[in-house]
């Protein structure tokens, strides 16, 4: 079992719920596709998941080891397994765009080598074969402060994609993508994970995309899993559950024509 939630629970400094007994089982290899609407707890489940936040209740199982119960540099070792593609990359701006692909294996490499990859690329060819996966080999020794918000997303898909995790989490990886981009990204993402046998898990904004290339879909509301699916059993019926808010601002229109409810005519 790549990932396992029982009964996790997150409540904020503030006292805000987050997540409330969620129970999520995501065996090796999985494609799973978290939805819902903003606020929804979808970027605390997957910070949980990926052992950058402790929850406050519950039991958490990544890649068959107990995150909180490991010693500092066990749990380094373990961090250094999972990929994590932000919203929002943290990538310095004058960073080299050859810097920020090859920080993907940082927590693999020794002292030594980080530090010399710093001054000179250890591995720039390697860094420009994950950056032409995502369209960006030209921009190889760009600095990132010259990259638009888009690419700069594209060079954090790349440098998961360069970083080889076991498991592979994603928080709308798309979101600042054009459409024929975005699908070009996530049909990488998905490519990589079916080669590896990774463990993909990704929140969306887009519904239609999430049921393009997930096989299993996850609804979170409020901090609550209100269903968790193949994706051809997620109806509009569910979702318009699921979208409530979204749904009564604009009662004259049908689920069905809403943006987050345009279903794929195919899937990949």
């Amino acid at each position: 079992m790549s990932l396992r939630l029982d009964q996790v629970g997150v409540v904020h400094a503030n006292g805000r719920r987050a997540l409330a007994a969620v129970d999520l089982h995501v065996a090796a290899g999985e494609r799973v596709a978290l939805i819902g609407p903003s606020g929804a707890g979808k970027t605390t489940l997957l910070r949980v998941a990926g052992a950058a936040l402790r929850p406050t209740e519950g039991r958490v199982t990544l890649l068959d080891a107990q995150p909180w119960t490991l010693a500092a540099r066990a749990l380094r070792a373990l961090r250094a397994r999972i990929g994590f593609v932000h919203q929002a990359p943290p990538i310095p701006p004058r960073l080299r765009v050859v810097s920020a692909v090859l920080a993907g294996r940082l927590g693999q490499w020794g002292l030594g080598r980080a530090l010399r990859s710093w001054l000179l690329p250890v591995d720039a060819a390697g860094a420009r074969d994950a950056l032409a996966r995502v369209g960006l080999a030209e921009r190889l020794f760009d600095r990132c402060d010259q990259l638009s918000g888009g690419q700069l997303q594209r060079v954090a898909v790349a440098r998961t994609l360069y970083q080889s995790p076991s498991l592979l989490l994603a928080d709308e990886p798309v979101s600042a993508l054009d459409n024929t981009t975005a699908d070009a990204v996530l049909r990488e993402l998905v490519g990589y994970s079916t080669a590896a046998g990774a463990t993909f898990v990704a929140s969306l904004h887009a519904v239609e995309l999430a049921l393009r290339w997930f096989p299993r879909i996850v609804g979170v509301r409020e901090g609550v899993v209100m269903f968790d699916l193949p994706a051809a059993e997620v109806t509009p019926e569910r979702l318009a559950t699921l979208y409530a808010d979204e749904v009564a601002a604009e009662p004259e229109r049908p689920v069905e024509s809403l943006p987050h409810f345009t279903l794929p005519l195919g899937s990949a």
